[in-house]
């Protein structure tokens, strides 16, 4: 009897000491979605890319490495190297500038005439490089997501 007794102290005790150690919080891939866009005066785009943190600890972004298509058009590439410490479960946003190729650009026109009742889809995929709050190193996380795109009421050469 007093051998199992010793025998479930020491198991208590152990299960005592791992449940001391932090808890490890979990990581997932970030949402990545244009929030804005803005036609400049040289032609060029402007995004306004959000960043979601979809984890439960703080992740510290660095770069960006992807495509963005605009309807079926061809994909141009988005490309940003940045410093971004986005707490959990909350998103942050980087501006990118694109030059856009002259079908996108006419797309864009197109919705425009329309005002707000115009659409125009997106679809931006790629990765991501992010140190999560309890790892040493960085890694690529993947991202791949669509949505639409609509003239902003009031606010000229401006997409959301």
């Amino acid at each position: 009897m007093k051998r199992l007794l010793r025998s479930f102290l020491l198991v208590l005790l152990a299960v005592g000491l791992i449940a001391c150690g932090p808890p490890k919080k979990s990581v997932f891939p970030p949402t990545v979605t244009v929030q804005q866009l803005r036609v400049l005066p040289n032609g060029h785009w402007q995004l306004t890319v959000r960043i979601q943190n979809n984890s439960y600890g703080e992740m510290d972004f660095n770069s960006l490495e992807g495509q963005l298509q605009i309807a079926a058009l061809m994909p141009i590439r988005l490309h940003g190297t940045f410093e971004l410490d986005v707490p959990p479960l909350v998103g942050d946003v980087v501006q990118l500038d694109i030059l856009p190729t002259t079908a996108m650009t006419q797309a864009l026109q197109v919705i425009a005439s329309k005002g707000s009742a115009g659409s125009l889809a997106y679809r931006v995929s790629g990765s991501t490089n992010a140190k999560p709050e309890q790892e040493k190193q960085t890694r690529d996380f993947t991202f791949s997501g669509s949505d639409w795109l609509s003239p902003v009421p009031g606010i000229a050469n401006t997409y959301r």
